[in-house]
């Protein structure tokens, strides 16, 4: 296969680098350049608004069983490209081609599952106060949408976005990530293909702080829906409010895991380890902080560290490889300053801690074990292949520590007793709350945050929801 000419996609038509300027794409198993990917620039921008604007009236009356079909048919498309969309996964983001193949599945089911819940946008009668008055409750689309996606989950993040708006009847002009372009403009070209109308998406890429701010600006964008760090998400938050524009934010994590006493900690610590070097640990749901109660703390320490030793570490595209580099060398310098940071304050190395011996930004599966609440990695998400244990003696210091940082956006518990669970589900504030499994998000639940993690949801009927608004009509 080979890696695609990098374009942006204005009003129905791929514009070519040309003369602007280009930003490197390097795949992180090799640091090759794979690519440039142009800059957009403030008429590019300007452009894209315009065509968001123009497109938003006639894809808005587009029956919602059009839109529907549409969207059916660009997953179709997705996953007869299944092959090619993998790859480009793997070459941009570095993780393992048997994830990147289910990322694309997942990927497709955002676009179905949004088909068919464009057809279920009810609305609601109302009883009125006195004969002969007919009281509606009417969902329509918010208006051109401002997205931004990052490049962790490079194909799942713009398809949730794109698939919510567009089956909710809104034009969007999305901006994915510099470092995974060619994954986000195969998903346009495919629901390009598929018929969507020009205009109604649009795909910038360039200067992320300049082209937030000149979208999330203009009178055209009525909502802004962004996935990133929680800095970032407030700087736009405040610039969405200045418009009085909705905003659906998608934040960091810093998941916290409870174990208790009554559950396996062999398999917990399975199941644990897979969730947590999915895509290097780089996902915002990865279970991070493990609170393991006391009886059972050695036997669950014992199990994770071996399976992190074992673990088959490579070129996303090797036979065999469990798990990639990781995506920059950014990250490879935070895992470095974390570790470093925890072992002077106390915590145990109990498996990797190190950089790999090979070509890319490789860094082993690590376990630290008797962490404490004042390193750095304990208060600030690692994003990287980082597992932090330390044990707990009852429920009361369990959910204490689980709740202790303003963070709230996935959390897993595992326990065999039922009051237990309904504890810790209660009491855990995280929009997500998994009870002995570690699958925190599907196209049909409801995907978000509390606190300092996000405001709004994706995913799920409240995920389309967010890109409509209500009228309500009285007619007497």
């Amino acid at each position: 296969m080979h890696y695609p000419e990098l374009n942006l996609l204005i009003g129905g038509r791929v514009v070519a680098a040309g003369s602007r300027p280009g930003l490197e794409v390097i795949d992180p198993a090799t640091q090759a350049v794979l690519g440039r990917v142009p800059v957009a620039t403030p008429e590019d921008i300007d452009e894209a608004l315009d065509a968001a604007h123009r497109s938003f009236p006639g894809w808005r009356d587009t029956p919602a069983l059009e839109r529907a079909t549409i969207l059916r048919r660009a997953a179709a498309l997705m996953r007869e490209r299944t092959p090619l969309l993998a790859w480009l996964i793997t070459r941009e983001l570095g993780k393992p081609f048997a994830e990147s193949e289910k990322e694309v599945a997942t990927a497709a089911e955002m676009f179905e599952w949004a088909a068919e819940e464009a057809r279920r946008t009810y609305g609601r009668l109302i009883p009125g106060r006195v004969g002969g008055i007919r009281q509606m409750a009417i969902p329509e689309p918010v208006g051109p949408v401002a997205a931004f996606s990052g490049w962790n989950a490079p194909a799942i993040t713009p398809s949730r976005k794109i698939a919510g708006a567009l089956a909710a009847g809104c034009s969007i002009v999305i901006k994915p990530s510099e470092e995974t372009p060619a994954i986000a403009l195969e998903i346009g070209r495919a629901l390009t293909d598929a018929g969507v109308p020009a205009g109604v998406l649009n795909m910038v890429f360039g200067d992320p702080g300049a082209i937030s701010q000149q979208l999330i600006a203009s009178p055209v964008i009525r909502m802004v829906t962004f996935t990133g760090s929680t800095s970032i998400g407030r700087a736009l938050a405040m610039q969405a409010a200045s418009g009085l524009k909705r905003a659906t934010l998608e934040l960091g994590g810093h998941a916290p895991v409870l174990v208790f006493d009554d559950a396996a900690p062999e398999a917990a610590a399975d199941a644990l380890l897979t969730a947590k070097l999915r895509n290097s640990g780089q996902i915002c749901t990865s279970p991070t902080r493990m609170y393991v109660q006391q009886a059972v703390y050695e036997r669950f320490v014992q199990r994770l560290a071996e399976r992190a030793r074992a673990w088959r570490v490579g070129n996303g595209l090797a036979a065999g490889v469990q798990m990639g580099p990781l995506a920059n060398p950014r990250r490879l310098a935070a895992m470095e300053t974390l570790v470093a940071d925890a072992l002077k304050h106390g915590a145990q190395l109990a498996a990797g801690g190190n950089r790999l011996d090979l070509p890319g930004w490789f860094w082993a599966p690590t376990v630290l074990r008797d962490v404490g609440a004042d390193c750095l990695a304990a208060n600030t998400e690692p994003f990287g292949p980082l597992a932090l244990v330390q044990p707990f003696h009852d429920a009361d210091e369990a959910l204490a520590l689980a709740n202790r940082l303003p963070f709230g956006l996935a959390s897993y518990v595992f326990t065999r007793d039922a009051a237990t669970a309904q504890l810790a589900s209660e009491r855990i504030e995280s929009g997500v709350v998994c009870i002995n499994h570690c699958q925190a998000s599907l196209p049909e639940t409801p995907f978000g945050g509390f606190k300092d993690s996000g405001l709004g949801k994706e995913g799920g009927v409240e995920g389309l929801q967010e890109f409509m608004q209500t009228k309500y009509v009285s007619q007497m």
